[in-house]
């Protein structure tokens, strides 16, 4: 409401209204990609309709419930399903490609992929002990970082089952309110001109959230971000330093899905080989795991 006060046209969906079924890993969009195609999801539900619908998009707020730790189901079905479709780099190096092979048109990757989008994130859960939605706003950044939307506010409505509805509670509605302005001011603008608009800082400065990783050593790791830091400690205070070089890495920039990229194209002449090698003695390896103790419901 507060992007429509601001002259913007806005369109709600609600998820849970329309059938999104699992990605079952088939590699058809990247294939796709590979070969001159769209890349778009060969399983043919509701996705399309919000494929579509985020393509025309400028900005997208994203709301979702916190059942169990982390976000509901249907969010993490719509960031399988859209994968390469929409990873900025698959689909640059394969724009290029199709440039170099002097295509043009419509035989080009859709223009609408390559907008500097921005969002906004809201998790919500009933939980009043914090540590129990800790997922929830980590995980929501995974539909965001694959097509470099910037994200620039993000809240975590916990203690939902307290307020007894959201309405009741002026200060988390001004809150939202607050968020809904901040992307309706962000649209339009190149990324580099809009930054942090948030309220928490959190320990990352890419992302913004708390989760770190530790293994046994001052060198820490953001696991939404996939960037190393340097964890210090005075007192009581514990805080982490992530270089600008570390930061220039992270998975929401275009040279962080680059380092995704290359290392996903180095598989075929890994594996390759190795399954070549293999001959006729892998499928006879394969056959004792078909349907092994599978069980199917009974009619």
């Amino acid at each position: 409401m507060e992007c429509e006060k601001a002259g913007h046209e806005v369109a709600f969906i609600r998820m849970i209204d329309l059938e999104v079924r699992t990605c079952n890993g088939c590699g058809g969009c990247g294939s796709s990609l590979d070969k001159g195609g769209n890349g778009k999801c060969v399983i043919k539900d509701d996705l399309p309709f919000v494929d579509e619908e985020f393509m025309n998009s400028d900005a997208i707020i994203v709301a979702a419930p916190v059942y169990a730790l982390g976000p509901s189901g249907q969010l993490k079905q719509v960031v399988d399903r859209f994968g390469p479709s929409h990873d900025l780099a698959f689909l640059t190096m394969a724009n290029n490609q199709r440039i170099v092979d002097g295509k043009t048109g419509d035989q080009l990757v859709d223009p609408r992929n390559f907008k500097q989008r921005y969002a906004g994130l809201i998790s919500v859960g009933g939980a009043k002990t914090q540590n129990w939605v800790s997922f929830g706003l980590p995980t929501m950044h995974l539909l965001c970082f694959p097509s470099q939307i910037k994200v620039i506010d993000q809240i975590d409505a916990y203690n939902m089952g307290s307020r007894g509805n959201p309405v009741l509670d002026n200060e988390l509605m001004e809150r939202v309110r607050k968020l809904g302005q901040n992307i309706a001011s962000a649209v339009g603008k190149p990324h580099a001109e809009v930054g942090w608009m948030g309220d928490e800082e959190g320990v990352c400065p890419v992302c913004h959230c708390d989760l770190i990783t530790i293994k046994g050593t001052t060198t820490v790791e953001c696991p939404v971000c996939g960037i190393y830091g340097k964890l210090s400690v005075e007192g009581d205070r514990v805080s982490v330093t992530f270089s600008e070089e570390e930061q220039q890495r992270s998975r929401h920039t275009f040279a962080g899905k680059m380092e995704h990229y290359t290392e996903i194209k180095s598989f075929g002449a890994i594996a390759e080989p190795k399954i070549k090698a293999a001959g006729e003695e892998l499928p006879k390896m394969l056959k004792k795991y078909e349907g092994y103790k599978e069980l199917s419901k009974k009619k």
